[in-house]
């Protein structure tokens, strides 16, 4: 880390687990260093400071999307937006990682629409690279039975046929992407 910042600004991650995409209620096991930072959050966090990301706002920005102008703006949860007022002092200096978990998320997203846009753009840019999408997505190269196949799945159906106790999760949902049934609540 390169100091301006100090530890202060990983002390918000206590509730924060990058690893599992939780909220800061949810976090509550794996590994930690001291103070109860999850390791997994410090790691993501110095290693977005060091390649040099932007702050959250001034990421935001850089997407031509609005920045919020207070932490009640960045969440919608009155406890974080203390919390983090308490960490970082101003909305400004919020890192990107953490602003994007603190974001609310549109209904049925599994994540943010911050990190939404940036899939989508990175998205969108590897496909269009990918030889197998593009100039040799066609019989010749997949065959016929290879183009039906990729026709009759869904992301859904290759998952549950790589992972099939996957299955009481994927239960009634028409697309792999949203949230999934939480583990307690999924029927066997």
């Amino acid at each position: 880390m390169d100091g301006r910042h100090g530890a202060q600004g990983l002390r918000v991650l206590v509730g924060l687990r990058a690893d599992d995409g939780a909220t800061p209620e949810r976090a509550t096991a794996g590994p930690r260093l001291g103070r109860g930072v999850p390791r997994a959050a410090v790691f993501y966090v110095t290693a977005i400071r060091e390649i040099g990301v932007p702050r959250y706002c001034e990421f935001r920005r850089l997407l031509h999307l609005d920045a919020p102008a207070s932490f009640e703006e960045l969440t919608d949860n009155p406890e974080w937006a203390e919390q983090l007022r308490r960490v970082y002092g101003h909305v400004e200096r919020v890192d990107t990682m953490v602003g994007m978990f603190a974001e609310p998320k549109p209904a049925g997203f599994a994540f943010s629409d911050t990190a939404f846009r940036v899939f989508i753009l990175m998205a969108s840019r590897r496909l269009n690279s990918d030889r197998f999408f593009t100039r040799d997505y066609r019989p010749e190269v997949y065959t016929q039975t290879g183009m039906d196949w990729i026709a009759d799945n869904q992301m859904g159906s290759v998952l549950l046929r790589h992972f099939p106790d996957l299955r009481p999760y994927l239960r009634g949902l028409d697309n792999a992407f949203v949230p999934w049934t939480n583990a307690g609540a999924a029927a066997v």
